[in-house]
């Protein structure tokens, strides 16, 4: 019977993250000797684990590429597996760190992703869909689906607050959609796509008279939703139409534990916080504002899911598996994520899977008992469970806490 093994992973630095040791990345990092060392003035922002070519997983003994080690040992992936994805792991699991927001995007379906990919493969890197699940670990805050459409209808009636939407969309696509009664996703379609579109010069100089009306108001000691929230997107990406997509997309706090889970097409960005995320494999993106990247905005619009929603119908809840597992089973077969919590001096058997998964240790040190082997793993060390192996943890005098990836088949 093959064997658990511990992982080397990949860290991302990009732009931003949370720098130093404020990062739960490179916390993480860290104690889970993924990195020797912290620089106080580097950003890191992801921790990756999985066999995704920019990010690939290595077998700590011996610096194998984990895909290299699949290929010669392809019973860990699990029949059913291999079966629905072929011989490679279908998830990529990550940690975020993040202290500015990042992109406003969307990822294409299956179908949009293949046709972006053979159109644009220096853009669109695989043909891969992209769902994810993102899993608080501290207070979290994301933007994320369309808001109900009567709420965007008070944005747009703004005029006290936001006029700027007259100059920029036209009177006439609000007058329209005020006055219709039903959840209208060609009107909403055609706005957005007005405001994404709309001239930088303008967009610039409308940000700069919203954020001067909210001084206004802010010194008329009245309390302005979304007015912290407008001015610190500002700050981050001076000028960019993201900021004024806050009143077309739902803002969503998260508590630790708290989860959203993201479809194709949905629009999101994350804005701060740190959390769990667990993905199909694959890094296709469509991106139109808060971003110093490439941004396809007509792609984007003509991809998006427009359903406008309550902000509480994103989040993604889990349902208690055992005494000490949750799991996050999203309506897709790439992946799952089990959140197992160990109280001290306990011995737990974690629940056999049949397919291969990536175990992390968050927090608490364990002692984990393979057929043949025997760990000591604490914080950080990130774990690889073949499929059908069985293993059993063995609590420390505190708290275990682990999260668990795998295919959802």
């Amino acid at each position: 019977m093959l064997e658990v093994f511990e992982l080397k992973c990949s860290i991302q630095k990009y732009y931003w993250g949370k720098k130093g040791m404020e990062s739960e990345v490179s916390r993480l990092s860290l104690a889970g000797g993924h990195i020797d060392s912290v620089d106080e003035q580097q950003t890191y922002a992801e921790l990756w684990m999985g066999t995704l070519d920019k990010g690939m997983a290595k077998v700590k003994a011996n610096g194998q590429d984990l895909k290299c080690w699949l290929d010669v040992n392809l019973e860990a992936l699990g029949d059913a597996s291999r079966a629905k994805f072929g011989n490679n792991l279908p998830f990529l699991l990550k940690v975020l760190s993040i202290n500015s927001a990042l992109s406003i995007q969307v990822h294409p379906d299956k179908e949009c992703a293949a046709k972006l990919h053979k159109k644009f493969p220096e853009l669109y890197q695989d043909s891969n869909h992209k769902p994810e699940i993102a899993i608080a670990l501290s207070d979290f805050e994301a933007l994320c689906g369309f808001r109900p459409y009567t709420e965007i209808k008070i944005f747009l009636e703004g005029t006290s607050e936001i006029p700027e939407f007259k100059v920029i969309i036209g009177s006439d696509l609000i007058d329209q959609f005020k006055k219709n009664n039903s959840d209208d996703q060609t009107l909403i379609k055609h706005i957005f796509y007005k405001l994404m579109t709309t001239d930088k010069d303008i967009i610039k100089q409308s940000i700069i008279y919203h954020k001067n009306k909210l001084k206004e108001l802010e010194i008329a000691q009245k309390e302005i939703y979304l007015e912290k929230l407008f001015c610190q997107l500002d700050c981050w990406y001076p000028g960019d139409v993201g900021c004024f997509c806050i009143y077309f997309l739902n803002y969503i706090k998260l508590s630790p534990g708290q989860a959203i889970y993201l479809d194709a097409n949905v629009p999101h960005a994350y804005i701060n916080g740190d959390c769990i995320e667990c993905m199909a494999c694959s890094d296709n993106v469509i991106r139109a504002g808060l971003t110093t990247k490439f941004i396809d905005v007509k792609t984007l619009c003509e991809t998006m899911n427009y359903n406008g929603a309550p902000a509480e119908s994103k989040l993604f809840y889990g349902v208690r598996e055992n005494v000490c597992t949750t799991l996050f089973k999203p309506p897709v077969l790439d992946f799952a994520v089990a959140y197992i919590e160990i109280p001290p001096n306990t011995t737990y058997d974690i629940t056999v899977r049949h397919v291969a998964s990536i175990v992390l240790v968050f927090h608490g040190e364990c002692t984990v008992n393979g057929p043949s082997s025997h760990f000591i793993f604490s914080k950080g060390k990130v774990i690889f469970i073949p499929a059908n192996v069985p293993v059993k943890i063995i609590a420390g005098s505190e708290i275990v806490c682990i999260y668990q990836a795998f295919a959802n088949v």
